[in-house]
């Protein structure tokens, strides 16, 4: 969990160029949500239909003073503009921007949960998370399987992580 204000958002893709994609969703992304940390870029199997791509994933942190499901709207939006179509649940999708953390707040809404109900399945949300949060994983309380998690060298996406990222994080206060 973070301090108020402040949200984790993961980004994920696997159709068409996804490293691009991502890379080119960043600067959109902080338009709207001021970032201050970018993960590591992660390579992982897909979760769902098995006959699809491996992904792209990163976890940013930033600001957001407005409502939840305000968020949301943004987020979607974007995923939009990055031709993002609902149609398979765990699908291939150009873009995917989940929220993963709210502040501190737990939210129960028929359009979110949060904090994110699978993250802790999930080695792509949990590995860029420790990143950005400068905070080792707690593998004992985690089902996420990590054999499946590759980490990228992009230099774009290296550039874009150092210019949207303001400083290391601190140690997160929720950290085992």
């Amino acid at each position: 969990m973070l301090p108020t204000g402040q949200v984790a958002i993961g980004l994920g893709g696997n159709l068409g160029d996804a490293v691009a994609t991502l890379c080119a969703a960043l600067p959109e992304l902080h338009a709207q949500v001021p970032l201050h940390a970018v993960s590591a870029l992660y390579q992982s199997a897909p979760v769902g239909p098995p006959d699809q791509p491996w992904y792209a994933n990163a976890v940013v942190l930033g600001r957001w003073s407005g409502a939840p499901e305000a968020l949301l709207d943004v987020l979607q939006a974007i995923e939009h503009r990055f031709g993002r179509v609902r149609t398979t649940r765990w699908g291939a999708r150009t873009l995917d921007l989940d929220l993963i953390w709210f502040g501190s707040e737990v939210i129960e809404t028929p359009r979110l949960r949060v904090p994110h109900p699978e993250m802790a399945h999930r080695a792509f949300v949990l590995t860029p998370l420790a990143d950005v949060l400068n905070s080792p994983i707690d593998r004992a309380h985690s089902a996420a399987d990590s054999s499946t998690l590759i980490r990228c060298d992009d230099p774009t996406w290296a550039h874009l992580r150092q210019h949207f990222t303001e400083r290391p994080c601190p140690p997160s206060p929720y950290a085992p």
